[in-house]
C-alpha cells in the first residue's frame, strides 16, 4: 500500500485545531490540487471563498453552529459557479445561455466539480498533516451565507471545509461494508449488510473515547428523513439562477 492511499483510508474529521494559520505555500498546495480535479467538458464551473475576516468567520459560525467554523487554521466555501462563462458574453449570447445555464444538467455538473475540487484539496491537506472538516450547515441559512460572500447571480455556495494543525486524534469512523455499496452490473438492495453494519457502528459509538451513545446507522438515517430540513434551500438555489428546467 502506498502513502496516498494509507491518506486515504486514515481520514477522520478534525473538529478541534491548533491556533495556527495555514502557510502561503500549504494554501497554495490545496488550492493547485483542486484544480487538477476532473472536471466536465473543462468547465470548472466552480469558486473557492477563502473566509478570514474575523466577523465573517462569526456569523458563519453563528449559521453552522460549529465553533470550529471560526477557530481553524483556514476556512474554505466552496461554490457552483456558472456565472464565470458568462462574462465575456454578449447580452444576445447571455439570453441563448440562459435555458443551459438554468437547467439540471449544469446544475449538477457545478455542484460535482466543486466537491471533486474539495476533496483533491482534502486529500492533499491530510498528505500534509493537516486536518479537515467538511461544513454541510453552512445551508442551515444560505440566503445568509450567500449575501455575506456577495455571491453573484449563477453562483451559490454548497459546502465548507476547515482545515489547520489538528488538536485531537478522533477515532476513524466506520464506513459501510462495500457489499452494502457496490454491486456488479445492476443495482441489489443488501439488507444483510446493512444489518452487520448497525450492529459495528452500535459498538463503535459506545467504545470511543468521547460523546458516547446507543445508536446506529439505520436510526442515523430514519430521524434525518422523517424530520424536514433546510427546506428553504430549494427556493435559493432557484434564485440564483440554478436548477429550474
Amino acid at each position: 500500500m502506498n502513502q496516498t492511499i494509507e491518506t486515504i483510508l486514515n481520514h477522520r474529521s478534525i473538529r478541534k485545531f491548533k491556533d495556527i494559520p495555514l502557510t502561503d505555500e500549504q494554501l497554495d498546495t490545496m488550492l493547485s490540487a483542486a484544480q487538477q480535479a476532473s472536471t466536465s467538458s473543462y468547465m470548472m464551473a466552480y469558486s473557492i471563498i477563502g473566509v478570514t475576516d474575523p466577523e465573517k468567520k462569526e456569523k458563519l459560525a453563528e449559521i453552522t453552529g460549529q465553533e470550529y467554523v471560526k477557530n481553524n487554521g483556514h476556512l474554505f466555501i466552496y461554490c457552483a459557479d456558472l456565472h464565470r462563462p458568462t462574462m465575456m458574453a454578449s447580452k444576445e449570447e447571455y439570453e441563448q445561455m440562459l435555458a443551459n445555464l438554468e437547467n439540471s444538467e449544469h446544475f449538477l455538473v457545478s455542484s460535482v466539480d466543486a466537491a471533486l475540487a474539495a476533496q483533491n484539496a482534502a486529500i492533499a491537506a491530510e498528505s500534509m498533516d493537516l486536518g479537515i472538516c467538511y461544513i454541510g450547515s453552512i445551508r442551515n441559512n444560505l440566503s445568509q451565507v450567500d449575501e455575506l460572500l456577495s455571491l453573484p447571480k449563477h453562483v451559490i455556495p454548497l459546502f465548507g471545509m476547515v482545515t489547520g494543525v489538528p488538536d485531537h486524534q478522533p477515532e476513524r469512523k466506520p464506513r459501510l461494508p462495500q457489499k452494502g455499496i457496490y454491486f456488479e452490473n445492476e443495482y441489489k438492495e443488501s439488507t444483510q449488510a446493512v444489518e452487520s453494519f448497525d450492529a459495528r457502528i452500535k459498538e463503535y459509538y459506545q467504545s470511543r473515547s468521547s460523546n458516547n451513545r446507543i445508536d446506529s446507522w439505520t436510526d442515523q438515517m430514519l430521524r434525518r428523513f422523517t424530520t424536514p430540513m433546510r427546506m428553504d434551500v430549494t427556493d435559493l438555489v432557484q434564485k440564483k439562477g440554478f436548477n429550474k428546467r
